[in-house]
């Protein structure tokens, strides 16, 4: 995996929006730092789970699914109060819920903090309840973890990111436990390459893809 300071730099122009671009002085010492999270590589088979919100989850889930050690991704939804919400009661904003993807991985391949570093740089955590024309709170940035451990990390992550000023404004990013985990409704899954050629896909997803691989190249399937 490349240096967080290397990658910060080259993911700035992934993001589909006008982005705090990072501070690259700043983010050597979060590059530094980072070397004392990594958490210990679990025995090759056995999958974890992580779940995160980066806005429109059409995107994530094309940009995670290009992971090798990642096995499934799953899009759907969490951190609402309503059971089984439809896309348009999500869509609403009433729901409380945010887009999501499920990240089935093996940590053997791929840790989580390695995740946490995609993550954050192919979204803008900086700014609330919106990626670029998606307004909302379902388009929040948004860790829910799954176990304590991962708790750790992502508040750690997060906290150097800020401390180090490594983006010009403050990573807004919500840290939450996972209560609830919804699938959402069959057409959005995988829907990258199930509709590359519709707009969306060609114009915003496949130009991103492209800008990813080039960072994330020794770390693809």
């Amino acid at each position: 995996m490349k240096s967080i300071v290397q990658t910060f730099i080259a993911l700035s122009g992934i993001i589909m929006i006008s982005c705090e671009s990072p501070n690259a002085q700043t983010a050597k010492s979060v590059q530094a730092d980072m070397k004392t999270m990594e958490e210990n590589k679990k025995p090759s088979g056995e999958l974890d789970t992580a779940v995160f919100g980066a806005g429109c989850f059409w995107c994530v889930e094309a940009i995670f699914l290009q992971l090798n050690g990642v096995q499934e991704v799953v899009s759907g939804y969490s951190g609402g109060a309503r059971e089984n919400p439809s896309y348009d009661q999500v869509c609403s904003g009433a729901t409380g819920h945010a887009e999501v993807i499920q990240v089935i991985y093996d940590p053997a391949k791929l840790t989580f903090v390695e995740l946490l570093e995609v993550f954050w740089g192919v979204h803008d955590p900086t700014t609330l309840n919106r990626q670029g024309a998606d307004v909302g709170t379902q388009y929040r940035s948004v860790i829910f973890y799954t176990n304590d451990n991962q708790k750790k990390l992502a508040e750690e992550y997060k906290t150097k990111l800020n401390v180090s000023g490594a983006f010009p404004q403050p990573v807004v990013t919500e840290i939450s436990p996972l209560k609830a985990f919804y699938k959402a409704e069959n057409y959005h899954q995988n829907y990258f390459n199930e509709n590359g050629s519709q707009p969306y896909c060609s114009l915003v997803i496949k130009p991103k893809l492209e800008k990813f691989k080039k960072v994330f190249g020794d770390k693809m399937k």
